[in-house]
């Protein structure tokens, strides 16, 4: 690590996170902006034009991860900017479905490259302090779904201003994590630093505790990601406004991330998830019984649910299958966002179909299976822990 500037590189991975959250929560207000009540578009509709934010999202990471070793995380990094540019710009110039499903899909693939050189650059530059520096990281992705959630609910909802002046926010850490990644000295990625072959990079995600953990990923993201980004719709008719229960989650969670480190001494990594899983679906269950300010208790129970599952789940991968590399990382985040993308349209077209609760409640599934899947892999690294 010599010549590295390790605190220059985290700041500026952190802000580059916030770009990529906000636009989670700015995109949850744009729902009613476009919607049935805005532009008219249905919110199965919806769902379809923000679907490339997770795919695009899945894709990027798809090529990124495989590029990280031989391009460089900088590289892809400043692939990053550029598409999250774009993106930016096309959604302030959007006005139907396509123009916003084009905007988006920039923004997504954006967003996967931010994931796919991040990452990785959080673990090469901390080898010993995976699991507490990867959740400090993505810290800051609900800290900056809290600060797109702000600004949403102050620009539009208090002062009245337009969408335009809410989605040019973006601009800001964009520029800021531009200028501070300019002229810094990067780190080589882990799988390179340990010399591990890139066959057995590739094999190492085909062994049966990576596949098995990949499709929890779909679960795990598809009950945070999935919820919070159609909290407008999910909570419509409650008597609380969805961005401030969003902002109140996605607090909760970047503090909650930020002890991620002591928690894990106590809970263990599987113990962690297991966690995670039993209090998302309490949390749903009960947001599916209250409204008014009851609301924000039963999102306080679900906040602490989903707090962990992203950044653990990596730091699975980056603990327990080092040898998949960047691209072990990058297939993780890949498949958490293919999950939400794919039950956006599903959410929008139960909530056409059917009541908020009755979406909410159902969507108590995903974590319920959790549970029962993290129950058998804590005793199953617990006896291998022992073994070993």
């Amino acid at each position: 690590m010599e010549n590295i500037n390790r605190n220059k590189l985290f700041l500026a991975s952190c802000v580059a996170l916030v770009v990529t959250s906000m636009t989670f929560a700015i995109r949850a207000r744009l729902e009613t902006v476009f919607g049935p009540a805005g532009v008219g578009l249905s919110l199965t509709d919806i769902g379809f034009a923000f679907l490339p934010a997770f795919w695009g999202f899945t894709l990027a990471m798809m090529i990124g991860g495989p590029l990280v070793d031989s391009l460089g995380m900088k590289r892809i990094t400043q692939l990053a900017f550029v598409m999250q540019a774009l993106g930016i710009i096309g959604t302030l110039f959007a006005s139907e479905m396509w123009s916003l499903f084009f905007a988006t899909l920039f923004v997504g693939i954006g967003n996967g490259f931010v994931e796919a050189a991040l990452n990785p650059l959080v673990a090469a530059m901390y080898p010993d302090q995976k699991t507490k520096m990867l959740n400090r990281f993505h810290v800051w992705f609900p800290g900056g779904i809290v600060i797109g959630s702000v600004l949403g609910w102050f620009i539009m909802d208090q002062l009245g201003l337009s969408w335009q002046l809410m989605v040019g926010t973006l601009f800001i850490p964009l520029v800021i994590y531009g200028f501070l990644f300019f002229g810094q000295k990067w780190p080589t990625t882990e799988r390179v630093a340990m010399g591990v072959s890139t066959g057995k990079m590739w094999s190492s995600i085909a062994s049966p505790l990576f596949l098995f953990i990949g499709f929890c990923m779909l679960l795990t993201a598809g009950t945070e990601l999935g919820t919070n980004q159609r909290i407008e719709s999910l909570l419509a008719g409650t008597g609380v406004s969805a961005l401030l229960v969003l902002a109140f989650i996605s607090g909760l969670m970047a503090v909650g991330r930020v002890f991620a480190g002591e928690v894990v001494h106590r809970l263990s990594i599987p113990g962690m998830l297991l966690f995670s899983a039993i209090f998302s679906c309490l949390g749903l269950i009960f947001m599916t019984q209250v409204s008014g300010g009851m609301m924000f208790l039963a999102a306080g129970v679900f906040a602490i649910g989903v707090t962990f599952f992203w950044p653990t789940m990596l730091s699975f991968v980056a603990e327990y299958i080092p040898e998949s590399g960047a691209l072990g990382l990058s297939v993780m985040g890949g498949l958490g966002m293919l999950s939400a993308g794919l039950f956006l349209p599903i959410i929008g077209k139960m909530l056409d179909d059917s009541t908020p609760m009755q979406a909410l409640l159902t969507m108590a599934i995903l974590p319920a299976i959790l549970i029962v899947l993290f129950g058998g892999l804590y005793a199953y690294m617990r006896k291998r822990k022992t073994t070993t």
